[in-house]
């Protein structure tokens, strides 16, 4: 079953059980989804899935740092509702073991030397760590290991 497959099903399930929150954010997430391929002409495959559903993320822990500053405890909380079941979709997170066994392997399979290749690195772990480690904080690890 695709990963979108499994969001649609749980959208049925949360509608047999008359979960409006729970409804309203996966049908955020659908329409996420849906937009993309309508904007792309294409069936998103689960890695694509995955990628929307890192950016939501991405947005929603932002939105969440702004609401709490701001005093919106009530957003905030809507946030936070949405931040935890998008992370349900996405896969188990690397531990910090394996986040820099992988930075030490891109760095050797790519052969970089210094920051200038760091685009290089990124690529390989991109692959490897999609939906599964932030990229901001693997961005800096890697630049932390050149001394940038």
């Amino acid at each position: 079953m695709s990963l979108k497959d499994r969001i649609q099903d749980d959208m049925k399930v949360a509608m047999r059980a008359k979960d409006k929150q729970r409804l309203g954010a996966i049908r955020l997430i659908l329409a996420a989804i849906k937009q993309r391929e309508v904007d792309e002409r294409i069936e998103l495959n689960d890695g694509q899935t995955l990628a929307v559903l890192e950016k939501m993320l991405k947005q929603r822990r932002e939105s969440l740092a702004q609401y709490q500053s701001a005093g919106r405890e009530d957003l905030a909380a809507q946030e936070a509702f949405e931040i935890n079941l998008i992370q349900t979709y996405l896969p188990t997170p690397l531990s910090e073991a394996e986040l820099d066994a992988l930075i030490t392997h891109a760095i050797a399979g790519t052969g970089a030397q210094s920051v200038r290749d760091m685009g290089k690195v990124m690529a390989v772990i991109r692959d490897q760590a999609q939906g599964r480690a932030d990229m901001a904080t693997v961005s800096a690890r890697v630049k932390a290991r050149f001394g940038g």
